[in-house]
């Protein structure tokens, strides 16, 4: 190939400061406000900028980048009685002391 192998390994010429990825993060921050470290990180690499994932968070950190977070939705039971047209249903809970018509017997 008539390469060096040091020539082949050697660093990238175009060494990228702090404030450039701030930057660009806070751009893809703003655009995607529940991305965290990864997804960010994914991106810049994306965008042709690779940095390291620890330096992501750090940064992220630093410059309050944090995502926001999604909150799920959470089905909470119905208290009081329910209406069924022009009725009440009384709730679940209050037919529940029924007396036993015959023992349980098991064979």
């Amino acid at each position: 190939m008539g390469l060096l192998r040091s020539t082949f390994y050697d660093a990238p010429s175009v060494a990228v400061d702090d404030a450039e990825i701030v930057r660009r993060m806070q751009a893809i921050c703003d655009e995607f406000e529940t991305y965290g470290y990864r997804r960010v990180g994914a991106a810049l690499r994306q965008d042709g900028l690779a940095v390291n994932s620890k330096k992501v968070r750090r940064l992220m950190r630093e410059h309050d980048l944090q995502p926001r977070r999604r909150r799920r939705f959470v089905a909470t039971t119905h208290r009081g009685a329910l209406h069924c047209g022009h009725r009440k249903i009384p709730h679940p809970w209050v037919n529940r002391r029924r007396a036993a018509v015959a023992p349980t017997v098991s064979r």
